[in-house]
């Protein structure tokens, strides 16, 4: 190098970087044809690590805090440039900053519907969303893996990753759950947890630590949450001559919420006419039940058909009695 060359050249003293924007998970600091000053100073903020990189290979990392840029203080890179210990010179050197704050509000949600064996329905088809949280942990396996030699990683990169990821260990939950559907939109938190706790390896193999987890909503297909809605008025109405009355109210709901005229009161007239039957005819059916019972014989509460008093179970349709 001619002198001319060496003082043309730009040395940098002092390394540091300022955050611009949210979701920037790794930049590089522009070095172009400059090289650091040997005894330079190394500015690292909190929420942030910086790394030195040798031709592709991750050598010294730095936590927050002020570092003086000598061999004593890089001792991977020394070890690859082959520097004798008194080495003084400027050096080349590329530096990554990585953010370690809280990467926040990131949602996940199933594109499509998780399939696994519920065992009051069988098999069912669940779609479910939420929140997570997370940060880098591991600069090095982070670059090493993730982000790479690029000038700057954002965390819109990663996001398609880390929802498939949670997908995938949300549906190995579920499938080896033993707990009901019902049971499990009731208890979210302890699904929540579940969840996280099968997602954090997959999380660390990729040099990132999942903090915060939540299962805001879990919901079934259509057709399968009317199903439900009709198991729950069963349960509420007791027995098949009030699930009738409860059938009929609804019926009555559904014509007023869509009234049209004349005809729409011809409609609910005959409804509550019909309910005044229903509920008349759930009575005698009542009085029926504990005659029948007490006769020896009782009547099946799911197809009406009668039965032996002391049956269990209906030898028509098989259902518990």
């Amino acid at each position: 190098m001619t002198l001319r060359e060496f003082l043309g050249k730009q040395f940098i003293a002092v390394i540091q970087w300022n955050e611009p924007a949210e979701g920037i998970l790794a930049w590089r600091y522009p070095m172009l044809d400059m090289e650091i000053e040997n005894g330079g100073q190394l500015t690292v903020r909190e929420s942030q690590m910086a790394a030195f990189v040798n031709e592709g290979r991750i050598a010294d990392i730095f936590g927050p805090g002020l570092h003086a840029l000598n061999t004593r203080n890089l001792p991977i890179l020394t070890d690859l440039m082959n520097w004798s210990k008194d080495f003084q010179s400027p050096f080349k050197s590329d530096v990554y900053f990585f953010s370690t704050r809280l990467q926040i509000d990131q949602k996940w949600g199933t594109a499509t519907p998780i399939t696994f064996r519920e065992k009051e329905f069988g098999a069912v088809r669940v779609r479910g969303y939420g929140i997570y949280s997370y940060s880098i942990a591991d600069p090095r396996v982070f670059f090493t893996k993730i982000s790479g030699t690029t000038d700057a990683y954002y965390a819109s990169e990663l996001e398609g990753q880390l929802r498939e990821t949670i997908v995938a260990r949300m549906a190995d939950v579920l499938g080896s759950s033993e707990v009901s559907f019902l049971d499990l939109a009731a208890n979210q938190a302890m699904l929540s947890e579940k969840a996280a706790t099968a997602a954090r390896p997959a999380f660390a193999a990729m040099g990132l630590e999942l903090h915060q987890f939540t299962v805001e909503s879990l919901s079934l297909p259509e057709e399968l949450q009317k199903v439900m809605d009709q198991r729950i008025g069963v349960s509420m109405a007791g027995d098949l001559g009030r699930f009738t009355q409860f059938e009929t109210a609804e019926a009555l709901e559904t014509a007023a919420a869509n009234p049209g005229g004349v005809a729409d009161a011809g409609v609910g007239l005959g409804a509550g006419v019909a309910m005044a039957q229903t509920m008349m005819s759930g009575t005698r059916a009542a009085t029926g039940t504990v005659a029948a019972a007490s006769a020896g014989t009782k009547f099946c509460i799911e197809c009406g058909q009668s039965i032996p008093g002391t049956a269990k179970f209906c030898p028509v349709c098989g259902k518990a009695q």
